[in-house]
Parts: C-alpha cells; structure tokens; sequence
C-alpha cells in the first residue's frame, strides 16, 4: 500500500526536477572563468619571542645556549601541579614515575625569568592556563622585536595569529576529574573549558592584541610549531595576511602526562641523579626523550610589507615541506623516508640545491630510534655535502629538553638566529657519537662561528607527521 505512493511521488519529482533542468540547460552548459591567478609573495621574519628551559627572552636563551649551558634539572613533587590532592597522594604519584628529570621554565621576577604574576595570577587571567601565558609572554616579546603593534584597523584586519600546541593543559583535566572524584563538580570552573582548548593560545593572542587576520592553531604533536609557522606562511603567500604571528607553545610538566609518557617507555630513565646528562641526541647513551616546556613565536611579514616599514629582517621563510610516515604511531620508518620527504620538499620549494644547505637544526629527541633514522635521512638527502663534513647540524634538545609543540618553533628561532648571528649551536652530552657518524659526518658538540646563510631546521612528531622549514639570509 505504501510502496506505490511512495514510487509515485518519486516520480513526480523527477518529472519536476527534469524539466527545471531542461529549461536551464543553457546556463549549466556556461563556464565559468577561472579563478584569479595567486603569485606567491615573499615572507621574511622580522620579530622573535621565546620562553625556555634557559630562561624567558630571546637574547638570554640564544646565549646561554651557545655557551652550552642545560635547562634541564631534577623532577620535584612541587612540578606535578597536583594541587587538588593530597600531600600523600602527590609523593605516591612521584615515586611511581621512572622518569624524574625535566626541562622547567625558570619563574620568578628577573628579567630572564617567566613572571606568573604579570602572565597568570591577576584576575582577568582566570581563563588563562599556562601554556597559553607562555605563548602570550612570547608573542609580546616578538612583536615588541618586530615594531608591529598596530593601531589602525586596517592593519590589524591583515595581522593574523597561528599559534598551536600538542596536548594543552593536562592539569587542568587532572584537577577536574578530582573534583568528580570528592563529589564537587558544581565548584569545577566556568573557565576550565577555555583553558584547555588549544586555540586559546592563538586566540588570546589575537584579543591582546585587536588582530583580525587568520586565527589558526595546528595541532601535530610535536612537529605543531613548525606546522604552525609553515601555515602562517602560506596564508602570507596568498595574501590572507601581510603579517602572521606564528609558533608553538606547551606546558605538560604535570602528573598525567609524565606518567602517560613514561608509560610509552619514551623518557630518559637513566639519568635521574644527573639531569643535565640526560637529555644526549645522537649519543650511544641515549634512552628516551627530557619532557620540556615553553614556547617560541616569531612575526612573519611580506617581504614589501616589512621594507616599506623599515622592519629589520633576521631571514626569508625560502622553504616548507611536509610528509607523513604512515607506518606507525610512534616510530619513523627505518629508511627515515618520511624525514627525507620533508627535507626534499623544502628544498625544492626554495629553489637551493642540498649543498647551499649550510646548517641544519635537526629533531633528534634522544631516542634511541628516532636519531639514528634522522641521521640516515640526512645522509640520503644531502650526501656528500653531509659525509664530506661541509654540513654544520646539531639538535638542541641537549640543552633545552623537548618542548613537544613549541619544539619546532623554538628550533626554527634558533635556526633563524644561527643565520642573524653566523653561530651554530652545539649538540650537548656527545661522548660517544652513534655509529652512523664518522669523523666528517658528525653533530656539533660545540658552538662554531662559520658563515650562514642558508639553515633547515626538522620537526616530526607521532603520528608520522613531518615538517621542515628552510630559511635564508635576504642580504
């Protein structure tokens, strides 16, 4: 009974719909004209901003990282940020952890030091985390370095913000499922929402600040702040902006995400009575990565853009590839192609053959896997410019830990600066180099003054998720 009405209706609309088409078949059969042509335009960095393991300001980070100082010092129960629970419960979670070393942004009210009061403490912060005030102290240092703090609407309609992070505020979600657990949901805070979304970071930043431009927040574990910056610079390419505030930021030194890292087995567990030892990239000891913290920001800004203001220029963005492994959730591929795809492709986007490359800031964590697939990557991308010894690499994390979501745009900072100063930065705690290094195929295990003008810097991040950024002095 019902089928037949249903089949007549159906055919009814066809009916209907045909002859609709049919009398607007001329106007279905017109093209329409292709889109407007898009000429890439030339984005430069004109502004930096960090907050550290080394310290809170671009110029207090960069030294104390050339003269090979450690950021990275003993776990206490006080970091855990536990305060929802007991003493006794807190000193139980911190003997449980096997990893019990961390790079911590100093605090306090120095010039050099993180201040909780000015970023976190006052009363129209309530919604504001920690890894949101990293970003927002390192993104006030950038624009006050870049001279952008624009007043006119016009301009804070093209000044865009992409800053992302990898996991956001664990704590958080640990003191809220406390409150689940004593039975006091109703005193859970109107503001816990935004104070773990991810995008806040990007989103208070654009709220200081009255920018209109792109709001955007890449999410890729530990390659998001080179993900972030890369971004940022396509949207100046294609003229979403003319300037973009872009990097990344992280604050997981917590109960929660210590123990989840732990319980992958991804941490240094060897070196607990002596930090400053424990993070080591490409060395024969290595057993896992230091949990980090902090965030970097630099403003991008069209090259006409940045010239017409008079803004200095650290470096051009030449380059921005991207790959994914798709193999495993937390390892590289053995051949490293991923890493290699990455590399290939900032390459060929900048235009410079391997062999201009003249320092590259690698990922290398201190994992046991990860930096010998890195390193066979480089090798199969840059041969003999990298066996020869010409290639001048190093990863930082021996001095800062990995900072998980700011990595990339803390390494990219000391990529761009590496081309400001002509100083590339060591690799620390290399006492016995991999066996796929050889004496001219070898990390720095110390500062060296040499000329650069082209510097490639790695993020990859679980997942299979790889971005590389290139850079290259404009002078």
């Amino acid at each position: 009974m019902v089928f037949p009405s249903i089949r007549r209706f159906f055919a009814k609309s066809r009916f209907r719909l045909g002859r609709h088409v049919s009398s607007s078949s001329s106007s279905a059969t017109e093209s329409f004209d292709p889109p407007p042509v898009v000429h890439a335009r030339r984005v430069v960095v004109t502004g930096l901003g960090m907050v550290t393991p080394l310290g809170c300001g671009v110029k207090s980070t960069w030294k104390r990282l050339i003269d090979g100082e450690c950021g990275i010092r003993k776990l206490s129960p006080e970091d855990l940020q536990m305060n929802a629970f007991d003493s006794e419960t807190q000193l139980l979670t911190y003997d449980q952890l096997t990893s019990k070393v961390a790079a911590v942004v100093p605090c306090g009210t120095e010039p050099d030091e993180f201040n909780e009061e000015l970023w976190l403490n006052s009363k129209e912060h309530r919604s504001i985390s920690r890894f949101i005030g990293y970003a927002l102290c390192a993104a006030d240092e950038a624009l006050k370095d870049a001279n952008w703090v624009p007043s006119l609407q016009e301009h804070k309609e093209k000044t865009g913000v992409s800053v992302g992070g990898g996991i956001g505020s664990i704590s958080d979600v640990l003191d809220a499922a406390q409150l689940i657990c004593d039975k006091k949901l109703r005193r859970l805070s109107p503001f816990f929402i935004p104070r773990i979304l991810i995008n806040m970071a990007s989103g208070h930043v654009s709220m200081k600040y009255g920018f209109q431009g792109p709001n955007h927040a890449a999410v890729t574990a530990c390659a998001t702040g080179a993900h972030s910056i890369g971004d940022a610079v396509r949207m100046i390419q294609f003229g979403d902006s003319d300037v973009m505030v872009a990097g990344g930021t992280e604050s997981s030194i917590d109960a929660l995400s210590i123990a989840g890292f732990c319980r992958s087995r991804a941490l240094s567990t060897k070196y607990n009575s002596a930090p400053p030892e424990a993070s080591r990239p490409f060395d024969c000891g290595r057993d896992g990565f230091v949990i980090g913290e902090g965030s970097g920001v630099m403003v991008l800004e069209e090259l006409d853009h940045a010239l017409k203001r008079g803004a200095r220029i650290y470096a051009e963005v030449r380059g921005y590839g991207t790959s994914g492994d798709a193999h495993h959730i937390t390892q590289p591929h053995a051949s490293g192609r991923g890493a290699a795809l990455a590399m290939t492709r900032a390459l060929k986007q900048s235009g410079f053959h391997p062999c201009q490359v003249d320092y590259l800031n690698a990922h290398a964590t201190s994992t046991p896997l990860g930096d010998a697939v890195e390193a066979t990557a480089i090798k199969s991308v840059f041969t003999n410019h990298a066996l020869s010894g010409a290639l001048a690499f190093s990863s930082t994390k021996g001095a800062i830990g990995h900072l998980l979501g700011a990595a990339g745009a803390v390494e990219a900072i000391f990529s761009v600066l590496a081309i400001h100063t002509g100083v590339a930065p060591p690799s620390l705690n290399l006492k016995e180099p991999d066996p796929i290094f050889d004496e001219n195929f070898m990390p720095l295990t110390s500062s060296r003054q040499i000329p650069i003008r082209v510097a490639l810097s790695n993020s990859f991040g679980f997942g299979g998720t790889n971005a590389s950024l290139l850079f290259a002095s404009v002078a």
